[in-house]
């Protein structure tokens, strides 16, 4: 099992890393100018390529998170609380799915300012998630 909790944190990690950096490279998005294709175009290559690496690393780290719950039987309000945030970390991880179609699209209307508050998001998830994993508060 500890090989399991090892690539477990390994591929978090990871997916932490992506939902880092495309909200990032969505702050960039909102700034380019219109008259800037070949920054855009390189900007959407790059935060499409990271969105389809990350995806597989997500899955892979839920599978792993549940292997690990099924096979410790871990227990308790932690645990719940700690599943609901990664339900919001899944549904944000969908959402800047979401958000890059738009930009693909042309249709961003959000400005720079609401992606770096919005690039926030996992930052403060993975606080709470780590402290009800070690401390387990309750």
């Amino acid at each position: 099992m500890l090989w399991i909790k090892a690539f477990h944190l390994i591929f978090v990690i990871s997916w932490f890393a992506g939902l880092f950096y495309l909200p990032r490279i969505f702050v960039n998005l909102a700034m380019v100018p219109n008259d800037s294709s070949a920054e855009r175009d390189r900007l959407l290559l790059m935060a499409g390529k990271l969105y389809r690496f990350t995806t597989p690393i997500m899955a892979l780290a839920l599978a792993l998170g549940l292997w690990l719950w099924f096979g410790y039987g871990y227990s308790g309000g932690w645990l719940h609380a700690k599943l609901g945030l990664v339900v919001l970390l899944v549904a944000y991880h969908q959402y800047c799915g979401t958000l890059l179609a738009t930009f693909v699209a042309g249709r961003n209307t959000r400005s720079h300012i609401w992606y770096r508050i919005f690039n926030e998001v996992p930052v403060l998830l993975l606080f709470v998630i780590v402290i009800l994993v070690v401390v387990k508060p309750f």
